[in-house]
């Protein structure tokens, strides 16, 4: 691990985490009840986002927040979370314990009003938690409602309390059923398939992410992660001393990226009962990677305390150039030229947290950017300082991270008044649709100009574009955005989609609803797909934020008998078709392994991967920002063995996932 930075910032950050009033009593007293929970299971969506697989891992985020606001309180250093047979969970911690004693307005345990009222806990004035994490602070009362099952069992220091929830009814209350001198509360719970769309099994990589990342937030508890349900057990402890530095460390590594230093610069501070901590190292590439958290909550959106870094963050690298001469008067570095390269890691600690946003996704307390701006603008200046190498290497970086900005502007300003000049400024090869609503159209882009002929002869003229690509690819994961202008594979892409691209992008401009990447189903396809879904994510990411990309599927195989004929996208698919087409005779059948898109002609391409009513497509979502960003870095990034290791570990999902 890096060098401790700023050691007593992070001494007094640790110390004021665990200054809690240990006297300030946590018992029935403090549990408040808001209202019912009546509605839970009617409209599951509104509690835990959806029915699905994120809803069903955002069950056990809910439980497992419960033992890290007690760790944040200062009375739990351990968490235990296994994954039993039949998809079962159980959460174990060391912490005081959900309060047993009657609850003093509805005459039941306060454990038993915990886990069967909305809104009911000590996060909600009681005095239980100064700090406590958890999106909406419905976590126990809902995981409870979604179960078919759920069972707790609190330990006091006394005694031992049980009790059994179905589907978040009760026949029994909280009863004692043993003697102990230890604390703490364990929660196993079984997820309700009749409220769950989808396969009710847990991902045991999202999982680990997942706990992974509140170690590492939450610098010293320690999480053992164990995998019960097959006959080899796995289990991983995630304990992490050094908090949200390792986290910036552990990205770099899994991402195979080369640290610009070799610090990783932490700064910490407070104010009344707020607090903020950054970590944050520069690395060899030319993206910039920025994760925010408020109470442990992941703020995709970023919000006031993201603001208040990067606002400081540009000012202290251009005062710290103007203060040693390294910007003549006048010059000035901007947000983008500082920030190139850099991960980032923002934690703020608080009260009360407001979030703001569609997907609660923003925070938006307005008193915490003035303190992330002061602590990173105070302590990282005075650090530079006291290290003028690493600060000189941060500065040079920027520098050149100004002057490739200042030659994409360059080469952006000459493909605009190329375009201008020219006759006509959509691609040759472009074959256009009639609509002109971007509502109802569409544009693949296919590669290769054979199988870009098929497409142009079987599409339907009416909404449907087709742009043929040839040649290898620039791989921007290696490129700054001054290389994209003017690139003849790429800039067809951009001139037809008509958005253009970085800091100009325009969403509103987009000539295609949908933008349709169709490639041939083997390594070359792939790698066409990965090299255009990279150029998107780096430099017209709205495209798949807001639903706009999609991946054709074309089949694999032609399965046929005389006149009948099926098409295959799958092995199983392919040995399905076949049995039936051979029926119990064992007639012959003939089967096609289509090499290429090429190989198929108009009417079949139409049939098979265009035709609106038949055809399979993958939707490219960016659900998950972060894991999305370390794939395109294994993947198209330089270093050799962490792409063979995602390679290694992904090889069984290659058949069902193309990207």
């Amino acid at each position: 691990m890096s060098d401790v930075v700023e050691k007593s910032t992070m001494d007094e950050f640790d110390q004021h985490i665990s200054e809690v009033d240990k006297e300030n009593s946590y018992d029935e007293m403090q549990i408040q009840v808001l209202e019912g929970l009546e509605a839970v299971r009617k409209r599951p969506g509104m509690y835990i986002g959806s029915t699905g697989s994120k809803g069903l891992h955002h069950l056990v985020y809910e439980i497992v927040t419960n033992s890290i606001d007690e760790a944040l309180a200062g009375f739990c250093t351990e968490i235990n979370v296994e994954l039993l047979s039949n998809n079962i969970v159980k959460v174990t911690d060391n912490g005081r314990g959900i309060p047993t004693g009657i609850h003093p307005t509805e005459g039941v345990s306060a454990a038993t009003v915990v886990y069967t009222v909305l809104h009911a806990g000590g996060k909600f004035g009681g005095g239980g938690y100064k700090v406590a994490g958890g999106l909406h602070g419905v976590g126990a009362s809902v995981v409870n409602a979604l179960s078919e099952w759920l069972e707790i069992e609190v330990k006091d220091g006394t005694n031992i309390h049980f009790q059994h929830f179905d589907r978040g009814n009760y026949d029994e209350e909280l009863k004692i059923v043993g003697q102990t001198s230890e604390t703490g509360t364990m929660v196993t719970f079984k997820p309700d398939n009749q409220i769950f769309e989808e396969s009710v099994e847990y991902e045991y990589t999202t999982l680990l992410k997942m706990l992974r990342e509140q170690a590492f937030l939450n610098a010293g508890v320690r999480i053992v992660f164990t995998d019960r349900r097959k006959e080899e057990v796995v289990s991983e402890v995630l304990h992490y001393e050094g908090g949200i530095r390792q986290f910036v460390e552990h990205i770099h590594k899994t991402k195979g990226l080369d640290p610009l230093t070799s610090e990783v610069i932490y700064v910490a501070g407070q104010k009344d009962d707020a607090t903020a901590e950054v970590a944050l190292q520069y690395n060899d590439s030319y993206n910039e990677l920025i994760l925010s958290f408020a109470n442990n909550v992941h703020t995709p959106d970023g919000g006031t305390h993201e603001i208040g870094f990067k606002n400081a963050l540009t000012k202290v690298i251009n005062e710290y150039g103007k203060k040693f001469g390294l910007l003549k008067d006048g010059e000035k570095l901007l947000g983008d030229d500082v920030r190139e390269g850099l991960t980032a890691i923002i934690s703020v600690k608080m009260t009360n947290c407001e979030f703001e946003g569609q997907t609660k996704g923003r925070l938006g307390n307005p008193e915490i950017k003035p303190l992330v701006e002061s602590i990173v603008q105070e302590k990282l200046l005075n650090f530079l300082e006291e290290n003028p190498s690493i600060a000189r290497a941060i500065f040079d970086k920027s520098v050149q991270a100004q002057k490739a900005r200042e030659a994409a502007k360059k080469a952006r300003e000459l493909t605009r008044r190329k375009s201008a000049l020219e006759s006509a400024s959509l691609p040759g090869k472009l074959a256009d649709c009639a609509e002109r609503n971007p509502e109802f159209t569409e544009i693949y882009i296919v590669e290769g100009d054979s199988a870009g002929g098929s497409a142009k002869e079987g599409r339907n003229r009416k909404y449907q574009a087709i742009l043929p690509l040839w040649g290898k690819m620039l791989n921007v994961e290696k490129a700054r955005i001054d290389r994209v202008y003017g690139n003849e594979k790429l800039m067809p892409v951009v001139t037809a989609l008509g958005t253009s691209i970085g800091e100009d992008f325009d969403v509103t401009k987009l000539r295609y609803g949908k933008v349709i990447i169709m490639a041939d189903a083997d390594v070359d396809g792939s790698h066409i797909r990965t090299l255009l879904l990279t150029f998107f994510f780096r430099f017209m990411k709205p495209l798949i934020s807001e639903g706009h990309v999609y991946i054709a599927q074309p089949p694999l195989f032609k399965v046929s008998r005389g006149k009948q004929a099926r098409y295959a996208y799958s092995d199983p698919e392919r040995d399905i078709y076949i049995s039936e087409l051979a029926g119990e005779a064992g007639n012959k059948v003939d089967v096609q392994r289509y090499k290429g898109l090429g190989e198929m002609d108009p009417e079949q391409l139409w049939d098979t991967t265009m035709n609106p009513e038949t055809r399979i497509m993958i939707k490219i979502s960016l659900e998950d920002a972060m894991e999305a960003d370390e794939t395109f870095t294994i993947l198209m990034g330089d270093k050799v063995q962490p792409r063979r290791e995602f390679i290694e570990a992904n090889a069984s999902y290659v058949k069902d996932l193309d990207i």
